[in-house]
């Protein structure tokens, strides 16, 4: 503990800034602090040099520092902690963290159901093609398992809507972390946080909720099974459905508001 401690501490007094350009004090040494974290010369974890010391390196005024670290805390790369050994600390960025800021930013934009469908259903292609040049027999397996637990919801009149939901949402995040790329486990981690792609539509009426059950267990069987174009044209039907049922769920959403509004006149 003491050597990694010592570690840490050596590191801390062997880091260097550049005195911080006139004009643009506070971005000039928010952007040098950032590329030392990114950079790896200051690890998760460990603490910044005191204010007083980054005041002598960058030979600025300790508004400069409080400005740059404000800006550093505001993008999510350091914390400030207080007490005896407060400070300023590289944060730990998790992978839920980057997820639900996608999932906000995506909400905030106003995304549309078609957009959203067309780029999950592109990127399902380009995973369930990797899932099945990489993945394990095991990990195969295991997805088709997860596939034959959704079928369980078909013998139940009013299932768990939010169990149903969840169960959907892993079976996304496995298939997305069978490709071996951690990239698109994320992205697929923050789609399911913000939208789940509007699957949850389809859930929701029992007709479609058995053939989109019916048609995870046939894209399973065949990810399995190493059949990609057969894998694929089970994923192309999946998003057939899903356009089909969210355009009727709008069309019958504009009969109630004219509805609504003809009994209101």
């Amino acid at each position: 503990m003491e050597e990694k401690q010592t570690k840490k501490d050596m590191r801390k007094h062997t880091l260097q800034f550049s005195p911080a350009k006139v004009g643009r004090a506070g971005e000039d040494v928010a952007l040098q602090i950032e590329a030392a974290i990114v950079g790896g010369q200051i690890a998760p974890g460990e603490g910044l040099p005191s204010e007083r010391e980054l005041q002598n390196q960058f030979r600025t005024g300790r508004g400069v520092i409080r400005e740059a670290l404000r800006a550093l805390k505001q993008k999510g790369l350091i914390e400030i902690r207080k007490g005896a050994r407060g400070g300023a600390y590289v944060k730990q960025i998790e992978v839920g963290q980057v997820s639900e800021s996608l999932a906000l930013f995506l909400k905030q934009n106003h995304i549309s159901p078609e957009h959203l469908i067309e780029f999950r259903e592109s990127i399902d292609r380009t995973i369930t093609t990797l899932a099945i040049a990489r993945a394990t027999q095991e990990e195969k397996t295991a997805l088709v398992h997860g596939a034959a637990r959704l079928r369980q919801f078909l013998e139940v009149d009013e299932p768990d809507m939010n169990a149903l939901s969840e169960m959907d949402r892993e079976l996304n995040i496995r298939l997305a972390r069978m490709t071996g790329n951690p990239i698109f486990e994320w992205v697929m981690q923050a789609i399911q946080l913000g939208f789940s792609s509007n699957d949850y539509a389809l859930y929701q009426d029992r007709d479609y909720r058995e053939k989109t059950i019916a048609n995870w267990n046939e894209t399973a069987h065949e990810i399995a099974a190493g059949e990609p174009l057969r894998a694929l044209s089970f994923i192309g039907n999946h998003y057939v459905l899903l356009q089909r049922c969210v355009q009727e769920r709008r069309e019958s959403q504009e009969r109630e508001k004219r509805s609504r509004e003809a009994g209101s006149e």
